[in-house]
C-alpha cells in the first residue's frame, strides 16, 4: 500500500516518462488553520490533471490554473503563498485565515525521482535536496530525525518511511495492521518465531523475522519515530518484547487483550526490573473504543490510537483506563474500594 506522497512521485515519474510536463508543489510553512501538514504534495500536469492535495481541495483549482497558463514555475523553482490576507483566505476557503507557503518546482530528468522511488521502494529513507536557484537535486540516506527544512535557498525534504512499527505476532490482525500501517508511511517488522505462523506470512513489504522478540526489540534499537505492538496473546512471547520496548524511547507500546488480561500483565512486569513509569506506558487493551471485533475494525482502532498518540491528542474517554500495579500487585484505583 502506497502512502499519499508516494502516490504522487509515482504520478509525477510516470507523466514525465510519457512527455508531460509536471510541477511539482511541496508545503514548506503554514500559519493558522492550515488544511495540510508540512511537505504535503502535490503533482500537476500542463494540462490540468492533478493528484495529491496541499490544502484539502483549497487552492489547487488556482494552482492548475497557473500551471495552465505557465504563469509559475516555468524555469525553475518558485516560492508562492495563499491565505496571507483575510480576502484570499476567504476567496480559497482556508478555514479561520489560514495560510499555506509552497515550493513549486519544474521536474525533469535532473529531478531524481527514479532514484528516489527506486530507494524508497527498498524501504530507505532518503532526503532529498533542492536548489532553489538553479532547480538541481541531490538524493542522500536519510535518518529518523531528519526533517523538512527550507532556508529560502535549499529545500530538504524526507521521503520513505519516516516512522517504524514493530509487530509481534504473524497472524491474521497483524496482517491487516501491517496493511494499513505502510499506508501511514511506517516501515512495518514482524517477528513471530513460531514456524505454523510464520511459514504463513505473505504481506509484501514488510520484513519479517523469526527471532526472539526481545531480541529484536534491542537489535531494531527502537527511537522516538518507533511504536510496538503485541499481539500473538502469548505472553512467553509479548512480555519479552514488552519488557525491552518499555524501556525504550518508543513513541507507542501496545499490546492485546482483555482488560482483565492487562491487569494481570502489568503485574507480571512489576515483578521485573521496569519502573512505575515505564510501566504505565502501556497501552493496554489496545487501540481506542470504537466497538470494533473484527481484525480490520481492531487494525484501524489501534492504528487511530497510535496517530492519535503521534499527534499530541488527548484521549480521555476513548482508551480504557489502567489499573495502577505496585511492587506486583494490582493497587486500588483512586475512590474505589480494596
Amino acid at each position: 500500500m502506497d502512502s499519499v506522497d508516494l502516490q504522487v512521485m509515482k504520478s509525477a515519474r510516470d507523466w514525465l516518462a510519457s512527455g508531460h510536463s509536471v510541477v511539482l508543489a511541496t508545503v514548506i510553512r503554514t500559519w493558522g488553520s492550515a488544511p495540510r501538514p508540512i511537505g504535503a504534495l502535490t503533482a500537476i500536469r500542463e494540462d490540468g490533471m492533478v493528484v495529491g492535495s496541499v490544502s484539502g481541495g483549497c487552492v489547487e483549482d488556482d494552482m492548475i490554473a497557473r500551471v495552465r497558463a505557465r504563469e509559475i514555475a516555468r524555469d525553475k523553482p518558485a516560492l508562492t503563498s495563499y491565505g496571507v490576507s483575510a480576502e484570499e483566505a476567504r476567496r480559497f476557503g482556508l478555514p479561520c485565515g489560514g495560510t499555506l507557503e509552497l515550493v513549486l518546482e519544474p521536474l525533469g530528468a535532473h529531478s531524481g525521482l527514479d532514484e528516489l522511488l527506486t530507494r524508497v521502494e527498498r524501504h530507505e529513507l532518503v532526503v532529498r535536496t533542492l536548489d532553489m536557484e538553479t532547480g538541481a537535486v541531490r538524493i542522500a540516506p536519510g535518518k529518523w530525525s531528519d526533517q523538512l527544512v527550507f532556508d529560502g535557498k535549499s529545500l530538504v525534504s524526507v521521503h520513505g518511511p519516516h516512522w517504524r512499527l514493530l509487530i509481534i505476532g504473524a497472524g491474521q490482525l497483524s496482517q491487516y495492521l501491517a496493511q494499513m500501517a505502510q499506508g501511514l508511511d511506517y516501515q512495518v517488522t514482524v517477528c513471530d518465531p513460531r514456524e505454523e505462523y510464520a511459514d504463513t506470512w505473505n504481506v509484501p513489504g514488510v520484513e519479517l523475522t523469526r527471532e526472539m522478540p526481545d531480541d529484536v526489540v534491542i537489535a531494531m534499537n527502537l527511537d522516538a519515530h518507533s511504536a510496538i505492538v503485541t499481539l500473538t496473546h502469548d505472553p512467553k512471547l509479548d512480555d519479552m518484547a514488552l519488557l525491552e520496548a518499555l524501556k525504550s524511547p518508543a513513541f507507542y507500546v501496545g499490546a492485546i487483550g482483555s482488560r482483565r488480561n492487562n491487569e494481570a500483565r502489568r503485574e507480571r512486569l512489576a515483578d521485573f526490573d521496569l519502573a512505575q513509569h515505564e510501566i504505565d506506558r502501556l497501552h493496554g487493551p489496545v487501540g481506542l473504543k470504537i466497538g470494533s471485533k473484527t481484525p480490520p475494525e481492531i487494525a484501524i482502532a489501534i492504528l487511530a490510537e497510535m496517530t492519535a498518540i503521534k499527534n499530541g491528542v488527548q484521549l480521555a474517554g476513548l482508551i480504557e483506563p489502567p489499573k495502577q500495579t505496585t511492587e506486583g500487585c494490582a493497587a486500588p484505583m483512586a475512590g474505589s474500594k480494596s
